[in-house]
């Protein structure tokens, strides 16, 4: 082979690299360094970009783009002298390449020792308990620190989020006993409660009860009362329409003292000091010869006849009673009398006082008009 042919391919193959290496095409959202004689001379723009081959010297690219970067967990003790694991996640974009890349050596590594120091600097001033509840402000103080500290290596920090909090076991087993512990207390609570609206109803519901039964005992009373009350008018009409005397009166004394007797307590008989004078009364009142009443007095003959048999049979019943009373009387021993005959005397002699009370009251009555 010609060397001149050699020496041409190599002449033309050497052009060929040397276009290459000046043209340098970046992606968006890239930047490169350049360096032209091992200084820094400019940054390569997305794009077509054409350098010096053999004097300018281009690093590799750097992406522009939001990065997210998981740092392991990391051990941090609590203001209470507990060890926490935490496990962080950062979000940073790279805002100046030059900085990026003469200001520090690794941005990733010295980003992830600023969190660490920054995070335990925070935790320490925070116990157990405002640790696992201030999530976000941790995450702004470390936003903030690590912002300030990156920015001039051209990195801005967007955003620190912690991923997890691991406490120890053991700590772990006393937050479940206590949430176990709580978990009971709202259900007795939320029991208490519910039983306590179940009496609440169920009292309202026997006041309500006793109200309604009170007002029908209440209504029954006043009509009772009412329907007693007019009985006792009529009967009350009745008896002055039929104008009684006081020897009927004494007859239905008479007829009521033996139901004073019938009580089952009783153990002796008090004869009131009203007896003799009702017994006086009866037996005048069918001994003597009374004035007619308006009702007697339009009765046919059958009807005088009935009505004299029943005078009659009264007169018997008014003996048969006085001769109870005298053998009550007899039986119980001393009597006890009512206030008009507080000393003990003869009964003749009470008898004899009372008819003539009875007497007295007869003049008076026959004189009114």
């Amino acid at each position: 082979m010609d060397p001149l042919l050699i020496v041409g391919v190599l002449i033309v193959l050497f052009a060929v690299f040397t276009v290459m290496k000046s043209v340098r095409i970046v992606p968006q959202a890239r930047a490169r360094n350049v360096e032209r004689l091992g200084r820094y001379h400019s940054t390569l723009k997305p794009g077509l970009n054409f350098v010096i081959p053999y004097i300018d010297r281009v690093y590799p690219m750097i992406d522009l783009r939001e990065q997210v970067v998981s740092f392991r967990p990391q051990p941090v003790i609590t203001e209470d002298n507990l060890v926490v694991e935490i496990d962080t996640v950062l979000y940073f974009q790279v805002t100046d390449p030059r900085a990026a890349a003469y200001e520090i050596a690794n941005y990733i590594q010295a980003i992830e020792q600023l969190t660490v120091t920054t995070l335990r600097n925070v935790i320490g001033s925070m116990d157990l308990e405002m640790t696992l509840t201030s999530r976000d402000t941790i995450n702004s103080q470390l936003r903030g620190v690590l912002d300030e500290a990156t920015g001039k290596w051209g990195i801005r920090v967007n955003r620190v989020e912690i991923k997890a909090i691991d406490p120890p076991k053991t700590i772990k087993d006393a937050m479940e006993k206590q949430m176990r512990a709580e978990r009971d207390k709202r259900a007795a609570i939320l029991n208490a409660e519910g039983q306590r609206q179940s009496q609440i109803l169920t009292a309202e519901g026997d006041k309500q009860s006793a109200i309604l039964r009170a007002e029908g005992e209440r209504s029954a009373a006043i009509l009772k009362a009412q329907g007693q009350a007019q009985a006792i008018d009529e009967v009350f009409q009745s008896v002055h329409r039929n104008d009684p005397d006081p020897k009927l009166l004494a007859y239905q004394y008479l007829q009521v003292l033996p139901e004073l007797a019938k009580g089952q307590g009783n153990t002796f008989w008090v004869i009131p000091s009203e007896v003799t004078s009702a017994l006086q009364g009866v037996s005048r009142a069918f001994t003597e010869s009374l004035p007619q009443s308006p009702a007697t007095r339009e009765l046919s003959g059958e009807d005088r006849s009935t009505a004299a048999k029943e005078a009659a049979q009264a007169q018997q019943a008014a003996a048969e009673a006085v001769a109870e009373a005298g053998e009550a009387e007899t039986a119980a021993g001393p009597r006890q009398l009512g206030p008009a005959a507080a000393a003990p005397g003869d009964p003749l002699a009470d008898l004899a006082g009372l008819q003539g009370q009875s007497d007295r009251i007869q003049e008076r009555r026959d004189r009114t008009p």
